[in-house]
């Protein structure tokens, strides 16, 4: 017999589906409701429609109120079962979140904002932050009632920053009392209307913030070159234009999701804290804080939250900068040692600052010249006088080498405290614990034999400390630190391919940042730098040094010309030379004054001509020019005004053959370690055999 023939399963009739439809519930709205439905589209019905049959599906009855009760319990009630006593309910821990009201405006540049108890808005861009009622927190620097005024900086190149309420001791009044005096201080701010709108939310806890314009010459500098209009707002279409869209971009400013700010983990919170109590008691001196870890895990970013938080309790911090690549107060290419006294309220390129002592290097990385490093390093240090906290930043390279290196720093500074970063996306990092880093020989100092509850001796780095008398008859015995691991969970966008850019881009801001301080206080207008005087240096008057290469003699000005120059002094006396240039066949460990831009020479009456932000009392001290890897920004030779012509010292016909010569100027790495470093490509699939 034939296989009789399978016939294929027809789906559903359309009267099927009919069937079904009509069997459903039908959807039955009120009179306000349908009002609404009338108001939207096809697609807001659908999808108002695919809610409601969602919610009907899971048991709740839609039509009778606005909350889902369940459609058997609406039907048939059951006699409720005898339940056990209900648990008394935790204690509230403190008043109930309450919203962020609207920002009121305060006049032409100027608005109000009300923050209630443990609220806090994250902004973008620059304002100057006044605290009228109560007490706020920005990054860690805590800003009370009746201090003056802190200039914020929320750029885009970092995580934006936040105007954070905090409990703060209530004074004996009642709450009409506190509103009474809170409304005095709004009168001369806000009018009558605004003034009642904002007191409706006023509770006794909140804090009320007067946001203010600001401008500063530096910023302004920056941001009038092009491609960097972006760094502090950004602007972007949006459908809700509402009073508080136009108070804030009054006062120059702009709204951000508080996903966008700093977010910081429960063990960064925790080091915080100990290393802040650490420096307040003072019971066995002042610590000596080492922060180390990868790359791109947030070292920079928890510095300057130490140094905000120190400084609420503490006066003065020291800092000493041991990152070549990304300074925190100074150009990069320098190592330095700075008194913090002020707030960091911004990123690097918002706070260049003249340091207590400072050394140009010359390069962003200290690869191939090790000991040069290490040298310069201790005789920085050596200006330490151990009467503040001191915080040392450290750089990102902790892996070969550079993990050695680390550990050679670690046993010349002797810290008290070392705060280890790591992070999933990071490389592995051993933990530098006392017994690891006692055990580890170093790139240029050996083990020492474990001792228990002693730690150990550097007889060759004790000779450049200063001491008191009675310290000095003793032996100089330095303690094991303390290990905090930290783990780092920031949200960053770099990525090994690129890093080096990402970097090149904040490099450049800092030296923007420092050649702001040219201009002239606002509100006078901006000046191009070729419109400002420069000075005049004798070719016999300064020596010069190129860092980073081996130059010819005859090729040396040629290096020199439209450069980034160290003004730095040396204890050689250079007068007595007739004539220039006046070369050093070594590179000096010597104090840098300052920085500047040779912006031409005159060959014919032997001149130097320089432009730099150094006052002429410290110009005077200047005797010596050092020429390094670190170059001066593109647009600033592209992108200046009133230039018509032909723009000097750019040009497309360049002979890199010349000695000195690079590609690859200001990178972070030489062509030699960069054919080391091959990126993983990605692996797209598995292969089976």
């Amino acid at each position: 017999m034939a296989d009789s023939q399978v016939l294929p399963k027809r789906g559903p009739f359309r009267s099927t589906w009919l069937r079904a439809r009509k069997a459903r519930t039908p959807l039955v709205l009120s009179r306000r409701p349908r009002r609404r439905l009338g108001t939207l589209r096809w697609c807001g019905r659908r999808r108002l429609r695919r809610r409601l049959l969602q919610a009907e599906a899971a048991g709740a009855d839609w039509r009778e109120s606005g909350c889902p009760v369940p459609r058997a319990v609406a039907r048939r009630p059951k006699p409720e079962a005898p339940r056990p006593a209900p648990a008394a309910p935790p204690a509230a821990s403190g008043p109930a979140t309450l919203p962020i009201p609207p920002v009121r405006p305060a006049g032409p540049g100027r608005a109000l904002l009300l923050l209630p108890l443990e609220q806090g808005f994250t902004f973008s861009g620059i304002c100057r932050v006044t605290c009228l009622y109560g007490q706020v927190q920005v990054f860690g620097f805590t800003i009370s009632q009746g201090q003056p005024a802190q200039e914020v900086f929320s750029a885009y190149t970092h995580s934006r920053l936040a105007i954070n309420a905090v409990h703060y001791s209530m004074p004996e009044k009642s709450k009409k009392e506190m509103k009474r005096e809170a409304r005095t201080l709004l009168r001369s701010h806000l009018s009558r209307d605004d003034r009642c709108r904002l007191m409706k939310n006023f509770s006794p806890l909140c804090s009320i913030v007067m946001l203010e314009q600001l401008k500063t010459s530096t910023v302004n500098f920056l941001v009038s070159h092009p491609g960097l209009s972006y760094v502090f707002v950004q602007e972007s279409p949006t459908f809700q234009i509402n009073s508080e869209h136009l108070a804030l971009r009054s006062v120059g400013i702009k709204r951000e999701k508080k996903k966008n700010g700093l977010r910081l983990t429960e063990s960064v919170l925790s080091a915080l804290e100990e290393l802040v109590t650490v420096s307040c008691e003072e019971v066995d001196g002042c610590p000596v804080i080492l922060v180390c870890g990868s790359q791109d895990v947030g070292k920079s970013t928890f510095n300057r939250y130490l140094i905000n938080q120190l400084l609420n309790s503490i006066s003065c911090i020291d800092y000493l900068e041991c990152d070549l690549g990304q300074t925190e107060f100074t150009p990069p290419g320098c190592i330095s040692l700075l008194n913090i006294t002020e707030p960091i309220l911004g990123p690097p390129f918002t706070h260049q600052r003249t340091p207590q002592k400072m050394v140009y290097y010359g390069k962003p990385s200290c690869k191939n010249n090790y000991e040069n490093y290490i040298e310069i390093i201790k005789y920085v240090f050596s200006s330490y006088k151990r009467e503040s906290p001191l915080i040392v930043n450290t750089m990102g390279w902790v892996s070969d080498k550079g993990l050695l290196l680390l550990i050679d720093l670690i046993r010349l500074l002797s810290p008290s405290h070392v705060v280890q970063f790591s992070s999933g996306r990071s490389k592995y990092m051993p933990n530098l614990t006392p017994d690891y880093v006692d055990d580890m020989d170093g790139l240029y100092t050996k083990s020492k034999s474990r001792v228990r509850n002693r730690g150990f001796q550097l007889a060759e780095f004790t000779e450049n400390l200063e001491f008191a008398d009675e310290e000095k008859e003793s032996p100089i015995v330095f303690t094991g630190h303390k290990l905090i691991c930290v783990q780092s969970d920031f949200t960053f966008r770099k990525t090994p391919r690129n890093r080096e850019s990402h970097n090149k881009v904040l490099r450049d801001l800092a030296v923007l940042g420092y050649l702001g301080q040219l201009q002239p206080p606002v509100p006078r207008p901006l000046c191009p730098l070729h419109g400002l005087t420069p000075y005049q240096v004798p070719f016999n008057a300064v020596a010069l040094r190129i860092i980073h290469a081996d130059v010819a003699p005859t090729h040396i000005l040629y290096a020199v010309n439209a450069s980034w120059v160290g003004l730095c002094k040396i204890l050689d006396d250079v007068r007595g030379y007739a004539n220039g240039p006046i070369l050093l066949a070594q590179t000096p460990i010597c104090d840098c004054l300052g920085f500047g831009i040779c912006r031409g020479i005159d060959m014919e009456k032997r001149l130097y001509h320089i432009l730099t932000p150094v006052p002429p009392e410290e110009l005077r001290n200047v005797n010596c020019l050092l020429v390094g890897a670190i170059s001066i920004p593109h647009c600033v030779f592209k992108s200046q005004r009133g230039l018509e012509g032909t723009i000097p010292y750019i040009t497309t016909d360049y002979n890199f053959k010349l000695p000195g010569a690079s590609e690859k100027i200001g990178a972070r790495e030489t062509e030699e370690t960069c054919e080391e470093k091959v990126h993983p490509k990605p692996k797209l699939y598995r292969r089976i055999n």
